[in-house]
C-alpha cells in the first residue's frame, strides 16, 4: 500500500547525498522483499567510511583517481602517513580508494585531500555512510546569524575564516539569508568559539539553533539581583533531568540541556514558577520568530541611515544646484569666513558627518575585508567617495591659501552614499521577501494549546491554556472547529475534516475519525476534536520542513562557482580599470589631446580624470553577481514548498532542469500502491476455502502489501466482511486470527521471489516463478495459461506449491493512479523519456506500461538492481532522476543524479532522495522538473543582467562616449546604478513567486523550452 502521511519524517540534507539507516517497514512497495536491504545498510555500515575509530581517531575514505600500479599506491600511502596525526593509511588499487584513519585535533579532511593532490593524484572525500545517525553522533549542525556582510566576497571571507578553524567539518554562509550553517564537533570546539572567531575577523555573529534536540533556551522575568539568580540556579539544579544549565549575563534568558526522555519544556518552565513561588517566570522562546524578523530589522537600521543621510544631503544639493541662482543666497554663500568660502564649509561640515557617522559602516567593512586579503563592494564605495572627499578639502584649502578655488565635489560622495543606503533598504526589503515562504510556514503553527489535564477521577475533562511550545508527547489536546492543530499526533476522540493543503499541498480537506493522524499547523474545519500529541517541538512535520527548506536555502549551486570566482576578482580588476581610466584622461590632457573646452569653470585636468575614475570604482556592483542565484534559489525552494514539492538545496535543483529520462518505480509510485485478490483458482483438486485459509496462514507472518492483500481477501471470503481500517478492528483481527488460520514455523523471506515456511508439518511455497523453478516444482500447462492471462492484463500472479506440488494461482490486481498516462505524455512533451522498473514479471509489466504509454520497461529487476538499472542510463552522461516510494527504492534514489520521493515515502526513501514530492500526485515530478527550468532560466537571465550591466556602465562611466556626445556619468549618479543594479536583480528572482505549477489538464501542451 502507499505510505500514508503520518510516516512522515524528514532528514535535512545538504549537498551530500547518501544512503540511511534502512528499517524494515510494511509501506514497502514491490514484489521484491526489503529484506535483501539490510544486507545493503551492512556493507555500508562496515564500509564505516566517516566515523569514530578508537579513542578520538577519525576514519575516512577518499576516491583516489589516477593510480595504475603498485608504486602509485605506495606513493599515495607515503604521501598521507607522512601527514603529523595521520595513525593508518592503506590504499586499495582495485577498488581506487584509501583508508585513513587520523587525529581530528591536528589534521582535517581537506588536508589528507591536499597531500593526495600533491602526490600528483586526484582524490575525493567520500560522505559519510551513517547519514542523520551519525551526523547526530559525532557532528553538530549549528546555524548562526551573521552581520556586516554586503557581498559575496563577505560570504567567501566568513566561509574561509569558518573552515579553517579546527573541529568544524563544514561550513556554508547565504549572503542572502545572512546566516551560515556549521557542522561542528562538539568534542573539539563548541558554537561560542564559533561566534568568537567571527566576531574577531571583524563581523557580527549570534546563535541561532542547532541540531542538539535536548537543549533550549528560555525567557526569563524576575531576576533582578544575585539571590534571585542563586535561587534560579538551585531550581534548575535540582531537577531531574536538566543536565546543565547557563545563566546569561544580560539576566533575562538562560540555557537548560536536558534529557527529553525524563522531562520536558512545560515541566521545566512549571519547576521554575512553582519553586520561586511565582517570583520567576520563564517562557520558551521560538527559535525561528528571531531568525524571521532579521530582514526587517537591517532594512529598518538601512532606511533609519538613509533618511538621515538624505536630510544632510538635501541642504548640500541645494547649495551646489539651486542657491547660485538666487542671488540674495549666493551672495551669502560666496562671503568668507577667514579664508574660506561659507559655501565650501557648509558642505564640508554636512558631508563629513555622511561621510564618516553615517557611512562608518562602510569603512568598517572594507577594513574587514581588507584585513583578510579579500575585497568587496564596500571597498569599492570607500575609494570613490574618500577620493571625492579628500580632494574637495584639498581644494578647500588650496583655494584658501592661493586664491585659485579648484571645484569642490563633497555632495559627489554624500550623494553616492545616499543613493546607496537608499539601494541597500530596498536590497533588504526585497531579500526579506524572498523568504516569505519560510515566514509563512512559522505562522501556521499555533502560538497556544488547550491541554486536557485529568481529574480526580483520572479523566481528561480539565482545560488549561498553554505555548505550543511546551506540548510534550503523549498530552492530550483539544482541537475547536476553526483552529490549528497544535502538534503531530494521533485523533483519541471526535470526528472532522481538516484542511492540510497548507502543508502538503493537497487542496481537499482530509477526513479524520479515531486513530487518523493529524499534522501540526493544519487546520480543523468541523467537528471538535482529542488529539494525542506524538511529535513536538523539532521533530513535526512542519518543523522539519522549515529546517529542511532553511538547510537547502544554504546550499550552492554549482553554478554559484562562477559567481564566486568572479567575485574574487572583480574589485580589483575595478581598481586596476579606475587607475586607467584616470591616468588615460590625465596624460592626454596634459599633452592636450583634447581641447580645454571640454573642462568646466576652474577645473583642471587632474580634478577632470578623477571625476571619471570615482565614477569608474562607484558603479562597478559585484553584489548583483552574489545574489543572481541564491535569492533564486531561495525563491524557488519556498515556492515548491507552497506547492507541496520540498527541494533539498540548489544542487538538485540545478541538476532536475537537464533530466533526461525519469525512471518510475511500479508498485506505489505509477500504481496506487493497494494490492487487491482479483483472481484465486486451484489446480489439484483442493477446494478454495482450504487453498486461500492455507496461503494466508503462511502469508500472515509476511509483512509485504501482497501478503497482507492476500489475508484480507482470504478472510472476506470466509467470514464476508471487510475489515475496517481503525486501529482498535486490526487489533480485533489480529486476536480472531488465531481462530482460522493454520500454525506456522520456519516462516523464511524470499528477497524477490516470495516466501518459505511450514504449515502442518509440510513445506509450502507463495511467490513467483523463480522460487518454484529453484525448488524443483514445474507448473502445469493449465496453469501457465492461466498465469500469462492474468500478467496480459496487468495482474500479478503469485503461485503456490504445497508438499513438493503445485496447488494454485492468486491474481492480485494494482490499480493505476487517474493521472499516470497524462503525466508519462507530459514528460515526453517536454523531451524526458519516461523509463518503468520493477521487480514484476515482464508480462505484467508491458501491460502495466502499455496502458501508461512507457515504451521502455526493465522487469524482474531486484531492489539492488534498480540502482545498476539508473547507472546504465547515466553511462553516456544523461541526467536521470528516478521516482520511488518505498525502501526498496532507496538505492536507485541514491544512484540517480535526482531522487525523487513520492506520496511522503518512507524514511529511507526521504533520506536518499533530492526532492520529497508531499502529495501522492505524479502531478508533482512535472512541477519538480518545470519549477527547476524556470528557475535557472530566471537565475541565467539574473547573471545576463548582472554581467551586462558591468559590461555597459564602466565603460559609460569611463567616459567612452564623452568625445562624441559631451555627456559624463557624474559619480552620484554612477552610484544610484551601481546602488539599483543590486536591487534589480533581487526584484528578478522575486518573479519566480508569480509562478503556477502546470495543471492536469495543460500538461499536454508543455513544450521543450
Amino acid at each position: 500500500m502507499a505510505p500514508s502521511r503520518r510516516d512522515l519524517q524528514l532528514t535535512s540534507v545538504s549537498g551530500i547525498r547518501r544512503n540511511g539507516d534502512i528499517s524494515i517497514r510494511e509501506d514497502s512497495g514491490d514484489l521484491e522483499d526489503v529484506r535483501l536491504l539490510d544486507s545493503f545498510e551492512d556493507e555500508e555500515a562496515a564500509a564505516g567510511r566517516s566515523q569514530k575509530d578508537g579513542k578520538g581517531m577519525r576514519k575516512i575514505q577518499l576516491r583516489v583517481t589516477g593510480m595504475t600500479c603498485s608504486a602509485c599506491t605506495s606513493s599515495v600511502e607515503a604521501a598521507v602517513g607522512g601527514i603529523s596525526g595521520v595513525a593508518h593509511a592503506t590504499v586499495s588499487l582495485l577498488q581506487n580508494k584509501a583508508h585513513v584513519v587520523f587525529d581530528p585535533n591536528r589534521v582535517k579532511d581537506e588536508d589528507i585531500k591536499d597531500a593526495i593532490e600533491d602526490a600528483g593524484f586526484e582524490a575525493e572525500v567520500l560522505p559519510d555512510s551513517d547519514s542523520a545517525q551519525s551526523r547526530s553522533q559525532n557532528t553538530l549542525t549549528g546555524q548562526f546569524r551573521i552581520g556586516g556582510m554586503t557581498c559575496a566576497a563577505c560570504a567567501n571571507s566568513v566561509e574561509g575564516i569558518l573552515k579553517k578553524i579546527p573541529g568544524v567539518k563544514r561550513a556554508v554562509v547565504a549572503l542572502a539569508t545572512s546566516s551560515c550553517e556549521v557542522d561542528y564537533d562538539p568534542t573539539v570546539i563548541s558554537k561560542d568559539v564559533i561566534v568568537s572567531a567571527v566576531e574577531d575577523s571583524g563581523f557580527e555573529a549570534s546563535f541561532i539553533q542547532s541540531n542538539e534536540q535536548d537543549k533550549f533556551i528560555f525567557s526569563i522575568i524576575g531576576l533582578h539581583g544575585e539571590a534571585d539568580v542563586h535561587l534560579l540556579q538551585g531550581i534548575l539544579g535540582n531537577t531531574h533531568g536538566v543536565r546543565q544549565f547557563e545563566i546569561k549575563d544580560n539576566m533575562f534568558e538562560f540555557e537548560v540541556l536536558f534529557d527529553p526522555e525524563v522531562i520536558g519544556l512545560r515541566s521545566i518552565i512549571d519547576a521554575v514558577e512553582n519553586k520561586s513561588r511565582g517570583r520567576l517566570k520563564a517562557t520558551a522562546q521560538n527559535p525561528y520568530i528571531g531568525a524571521g524578523s532579521n530582514n526587517s530589522k537591517e532594512a529598518s537600521k538601512m532606511l533609519r541611515l538613509f533618511i538621515c543621510s538624505l536630510i544632510l544631503s538635501v541642504p548640500i544639493f541645494l547649495i551646489t544646484a539651486i542657491c547660485p541662482h538666487i542671488p540674495l543666497l549666493n551672495s551669502f554663500l560666496l562671503m568668507h569666513c577667514g579664508p574660506f568660502v561659507i559655501k565650501d564649509l557648509l558642505k564640508w561640515a554636512l558631508t563629513t558627518i555622511i561621510q564618516f557617522v553615517i557611512g562608518k559602516r562602510f569603512y568598517i567593512a572594507a577594513y574587514r575585508a581588507l584585513r583578510h586579503g579579500s575585497t568587496n563592494m564596500d571597498v569599492l564605495i570607500v575609494l570613490g567617495t574618500s577620493a571625492s572627499y579628500f580632494y574637495s578639502v584639498w581644494s578647500v584649502f588650496y583655494g584658501a591659501s592661493t586664491g585659485f578655488w579648484p571645484p569642490t565635489f563633497f555632495e559627489t560622495s554624500a550623494m553616492i552614499i545616499t543613493f546607496v543606503l537608499f539601494g541597500k533598504y530596498l536590497e533588504s526589503v526585497a531579500k526579506g521577501r524572498t523568504s516569505d515562504a519560510i515566514k509563512k510556514l512559522v505562522e501556521l503553527a499555533p502560538s497556544t494549546a488547550i491541554l486536557l489535564e485529568k481529574d480526580a477521577e483520572g479523566r481528561h475533562n480539565t482545560e488549561r491554556e498553554i505555548d505550543a511550545l511546551l506540548v510534550q508527547p503523549g498530552d492530550i489536546l483539544k482541537v475547536f472547529p476553526g483552529s490549528k492543530v497544535p502538534s503531530d499526533g494521533v485523533v483519541v476522540w471526535g470526528t472532522s475534516y481538516v484542511d492540510e493543503s497548507m502543508v502538503t499541498g493537497e487542496s481537499k480537506p482530509i477526513s479524520k475519525q479515531i486513530s487518523s493522524s493529524v499534522i501540526g499547523g493544519t487546520i480543523n474545519l468541523h467537528g471538535s476534536l482529542r488529539v494525542k500529541a506524538t511529535r513536538v517541538g523539532h521533530n513535526t512535520v512542519l518543523s522539519q520542513i522549515i529546517s529542511l527548506i532553511e538547510t537547502a536555502q544554504l546550499s550552492k549551486a554549482p553554478i554559484q562557482q562562477f559567481a564566486d570566482y568572479v567575485a574574487s576578482i572583480f574589485v580589483p580588476i575595478v581598481v586596476g580599470l579606475s587607475c586607467l581610466t584616470f591616468f588615460g584622461w590625465f596624460i592626454c590632457g596634459s599633452f592636450g589631446a583634447y581641447p580645454r573646452t571640454w573642462l568646466s569653470e576652474n577645473s583642471n585636468c587632474f580634478a577632470f580624470s578623477l571625476m571619471f575614475s570615482i565614477a569608474v570604482v562607484v558603479i562597478a556592483c559585484p553584489c548583483a553577481l552574489g545574489l543572481a542565484t541564491p535569492t533564486a534559489v531561495m525563491v524557488a525552494t519556498g515556492i515548491g514548498a507552497s506547492n507541496g514539492v520540498l527541494i533539498k538545496g540548489g544542487d538538485a535543483l540545478e541538476r532536475a532542469q537537464n533530466v533526461r529520462y525519469v525512471i518510475f518505480d511500479k508498485t506505489g509510485t505509477l500504481t496506487q500502491g493497494k494490492a487487491t485478490v482479483a483472481a484465486a483458482k486451484t489446480f489439484t483438486g483442493m477446494e478454495l476455502g482450504d487453498f486461500l485459509i492455507l496461503v494466508a496462514s503462511a502469508e500472515a507472518s509476511s509483512e509485504h502489501p501482497l501478503a497482507k492483500a492476500i489475508v484480507d481477501y482470504s478472510h472476506h471470503y470466509h467470514f464476508f466482511g471487510k475489515h475496517s481500517t481503525t486501529e482498535d478492528a486490526r487489533k480485533m483481527r489480529e486476536d480472531f486470527l488465531t481462530d482460522w488460520l493454520l500454525e506456522t514455523s520456519e516462516f523464511s523471506a524470499l528477497p524477490g521471489r516470495g516466501i518459505h515456511c511450514l504449515v502442518n508439518g509440510k513445506t509450502i511455497l507463495v511467490g513467483n516463478r523463480n522460487l518454484l523453478t529453484e525448488n524443483g516444482i514445474s507448473v502445469p500447462v493449465e496453469a501457465e495459461d492461466f498465469l500469462v492471462e492474468l500478467e496480459s492484463n496487468a495482474k500479478t500472479g503469485v503461485l503456490v506449491a504445497y508438499d513438493g506440488i503445485f496447488t494454485g494461482i492468486l491474481g492480485v490486481a494494482d490499480p493505476l493512479k487517474r493521472e499516470a498516462a497524462v503525466v508519462v505524455e507530459g514528460l515526453k512533451k517536454m523531451g524526458v523519456k519516461p523509463v518503468m522498473v520493477t521487480g514484476d514479471n515482464w508480462r505484467t509489466a508491458q501491460a502495466v506500461a502499455n496502458e501508461v504509454g512507457i515504451e521502455d520497461v526493465r522487469a524482474e529487476v531486484m531492489p539492488a538492481g534498480k540502482a545498476d538499472v539508473v547507472r546504465s542510463f547515466q553511462k553516456d552522461g544523461s541526467v536521470v532522476a528516478m521516482v520511488g516510494d518505498g525502501i526498496n527504492d532507496s538505492p536507485a534514489l541514491a544512484a540517480a543524479d535526482v531522487g525523487m520521493a513520492i506520496g511522503a515515502g518512507t524514511d529511507i526513501a526521504i533520506e536518499a532522495a533530492d526532492y520529497v514530492l508531499m502529495r501522492n500526485n505524479l502531478e508533482d515530478v512535472i512541477t519538480a522538473i518545470d519549477l527547476s527550468r524556470k528557475t535557472f532560466a530566471r537565475i541565467r537571465w539574473n547573471y545576463f543582467f548582472a554581467m551586462g550591466y558591468n559590461v555597459i556602465a564602466i565603460p559609460l562611466a569611463a567616459g567612452v562616449l564623452f568625445p562624441f556626445t559631451r555627456m559624463s556619468m557624474p559619480p552620484w549618479l554612477a552610484g544610484a546604478c551601481m546602488a539599483f543594479s543590486s536591487v534589480s536583480v533581487v526584484c528578478s528572482s522575486l518573479l519566480l513567486r508569480r509562478y503556477r505549477k502546470p495543471r492536469l489538464t495543460t500538461i499536454l501542451e508543455i513544450t521543450v523550452e
